[in-house]
């Protein structure tokens, strides 16, 4: 069982000394993956619906500071020794594949084999004209030949690939990752493309559950894994081999453990009851980032949920 936290990439508390408090913080605390997210430049006129807003409008400012994942994992390598550093999620056409699998696989020889990949297609549109891209309207099928090209260029002493959109010959690229098999890639999102995707290539699934409209109960989550499971299956895969993660907000509350509350948020037993539930699916990570006004208190709800929540869930 594990349990990773979000480091707010974007935003005011995006700098420097807070990415390192973060990164030892969470070190100490025992936390097992630090997540960043992913933009690279954000129009200042969006039209694209975002997935996880009730009213499908992009929850942030543009004008905000917004990190590169990829080179705030680097600065995380050299402040850590031991917790993981992952994506949640790294948008595939957004970068060349060739240089992002050399990317994560320089980094991941750096922090001695770390390294995470969640990977997604993306979902603003207006976001891939201002990169020069015409992907979008196949950015899930491109996405797919960018998970097998990273396989190739991660495994093989001589790579090579030949696909709709991708293709190379000829070539190395070292290093290689570390890890055995190259870096784990766990597919974003619940979308029915996500699963599928998620079955013939991931080796790990790691949805939104808590960001209404886009919630994945307990119950509805439960579905989404036995499809999940079915298509693997069907893909001459061990279902059984996919980790099972998911992504949600930590909040803590007093009092009041009902009513409108969502799933992760009221007392530290509320969320236990809460991770339990997904625990009994067969989740084995949960990916958290922890909503506050402050720097500092961000911090003491990593703390909190690090001494009163994972103790009697981690068994």
């Amino acid at each position: 069982m594990s349990f990773g936290c979000v480091f707010p990439n974007r935003g005011p508390m995006a700098t420097p000394a807070n990415l390192a408090r973060f990164a030892e913080r969470a070190e100490a605390l025992g936390f097992d993956t630090i997540w960043f997210s992913d933009h690279i430049v954000v129009p200042t006129e969006v039209k694209s619906f975002y997935p996880y807003h009730p009213t499908g409008e992009m929850p942030f400012n543009p004008a905000e500071p917004y990190w590169e994942p990829l080179t705030a994992m680097s600065y995380v390598a050299g402040r850590t020794s031991r917790v993981r550093l992952g994506t949640s999620v790294l948008i595939l056409p957004y970068r060349n594949p060739v240089v992002t699998a050399k990317v994560l696989a320089t980094l991941d020889v750096l922090s001695n084999g770390r390294v995470t990949l969640g990977a997604g297609v993306g979902w603003m549109e207006e976001e891939f004209k201002a990169l020069g891209l015409e992907t979008y309207p196949r950015r899930g099928a491109y996405s797919d030949e960018c998970i097998r090209l990273f396989r190739e260029l991660w495994t093989k002493e001589r790579p090579a690939f030949k696909g709709q959109f991708l293709q190379i010959e000829n070539v190395r690229c070292e290093p290689r990752p570390v890890q055995s098999g190259g870096i784990p890639i766990w597919i974003g999102g619940h979308t029915p493309p996500a699963i599928r995707r998620a079955a013939r290539l991931g080796d790990g699934w790691q949805p939104i559950v808590q960001r209404p409209p886009a919630d994945l109960p307990p119950a509805e989550y439960r579905e989404k894994v036995a499809e999940l499971r079915r298509l693997a299956q069907a893909a001459g895969r061990d279902p059984q081999a996919i980790v099972l993660s998911l992504g949600a907000s930590v909040q803590f509350t007093g009092g009041g453990d009902g009513g409108t509350q969502s799933l992760f948020s009221g007392t530290p037993g509320r969320v236990i009851e809460t991770i339990q539930r997904y625990q009994e699916i067969g989740v084995q990570d949960f990916r958290l980032d922890f909503p506050s006004p402050s720097f500092e208190s961000l911090l003491q709800a990593m703390e909190r949920f690090a001494t009163e929540v994972r103790p009697r869930v981690s068994a």
